[in-house]
């Protein structure tokens, strides 16, 4: 799928991207924690003012998650309350934490008090699982794995897509500079690395093929952002580069607020496969285990759905996503993590110290 529309405002697209980014409502579950760059929000029960809530009987939690979740969130978030006001008579406060998720994952494995986290990518919160904090087998415990929304590899091109650019395959013409961040430094980056490699071996080719093709891409980009945000500001305030590998959902986003990019859909891609899941010490400790269970669940319901396509991603729920077929791009072949093995695979193959991807920076001279 080719998305010809014309670039308009780029600065309110950098604007969009780095959602989230700024300190707002700072609130005392997690400030003391926070990372610097994370954005805090606080939600009370839909029709309360914070005084009421104060005085009431209440119970708070603490939804940890990425930036760009942040604009569904703002949605679902006083559905959720208005709901559970109404079966409970309780009032509910959710506290909201917004960085990248590999820096929320930090956080909360350093102290952050999250209830519920709902990350970019399963690894990060494996390492959560890894830090302890969050029981084994919690992608079985909600449907579709735990899998709440998805969305797909992007290639943003230059206005009129003067190169050209049609597929994975494009990027490794020398004629192509590329910008994208790096996947030892940011998560997001790694289903960019994943979507180029899986182009080539989930269409019959081997690891050898996929091998040269991650090379040539990443001789094709001059420099590696540290992370998506960067990745953004060096491609449209910078104007470097002539492709920016992104994500479906922050385009059909940046669409919303006004900001209409050219973009790409591969029809080889890989599923961007989005998780959330309770923070088992956290709920245990502080007692909230039913509301935050309660919450998570609600994410999977239509209404909710519907609040994460809106925004660009694509829904779990297949009734909902059906709805919302027009507005996400075509794929032939779409693939997934399991498709590698899963992430210890991934991990260990890829993106470990001394693995492929390293392997292809020191034979770039990187």
């Amino acid at each position: 799928m080719v998305a010809n529309f014309g670039l308009r405002s780029p600065k309110k697209f950098l604007a969009l991207a780095a959602t989230g980014l700024s300190l707002s409502m700072a609130i005392a579950a997690c400030s003391p924690s926070s990372p610097d760059t994370a954005s805090t929000t606080t939600s009370p029960a839909a029709g309360e003012s914070p005084a009421a809530v104060a005085s009431g009987e209440k119970v708070e939690i603490t939804l940890v998650s990425y930036a760009v979740t942040q604009a569904a969130y703002e949605k679902i978030i006083p559905q959720f309350v208005e709901k559970w006001k109404a079966e409970t008579g309780q009032d509910v406060v959710i506290n909201q934490s917004y960085a990248g998720s590999g820096t929320q994952a930090r956080a909360v494995i350093d102290g952050l008090e999250a209830d519920v986290v709902a990350l970019a990518l399963a690894l990060d919160t494996k390492k959560i699982e890894e830090a302890g904090l969050i029981e084994a087998g919690w992608e079985k415990e909600l449907p579709n794995d735990s899998i709440v929304h998805k969305s797909v590899a992007v290639l943003v091109t230059r206005e009129g897509n003067p190169k050209g650019i049609q597929d994975w395959s494009d990027l490794a013409r020398d004629d192509v500079r590329i910008v994208t961040a790096n996947p030892k430094t940011s998560g997001g980056a790694r289903w960019n690395f994943l979507g180029a490699w899986g182009s080539v071996t989930q269409n019959g080719g081997t690891d050898e093929q996929a091998l040269e093709l991650a090379t040539k891409l990443y001789q094709n980009t001059p420099i590696l952002a540290k992370d998506a945000r960067e990745s953004t500001d060096i491609f449209f305030s910078q104007k470097q580069g002539d492709v920016l590998i992104n994500y479906e959902n922050e385009v059909l986003l940046a669409k919303l607020k006004g900001d209409v990019l050219p973009y790409v859909v591969p029809k080889t891609n890989i599923s961007i496969d989005n998780p959330v899941t309770v923070v088992d010490a956290i709920v245990d400790k502080r007692g909230t285990r039913e509301v935050a269970e309660a919450f998570v669940q609600f994410l999977f319901t239509p209404e909710a759905q519907e609040e994460f396509a809106k925004v660009g991603f694509r829904p779990s729920d297949q009734t909902v996503a059906a709805k919302y077929a027009d507005q996400f791009g075509a794929v032939d072949k779409l693939f997934t993590v399991a498709d590698f093995g899963g992430w210890d695979d991934i991990q260990a193959k890829f993106f470990d110290d001394g693995a492929v991807f390293d392997q292809i920076q020191s034979k770039l001279g990187k």
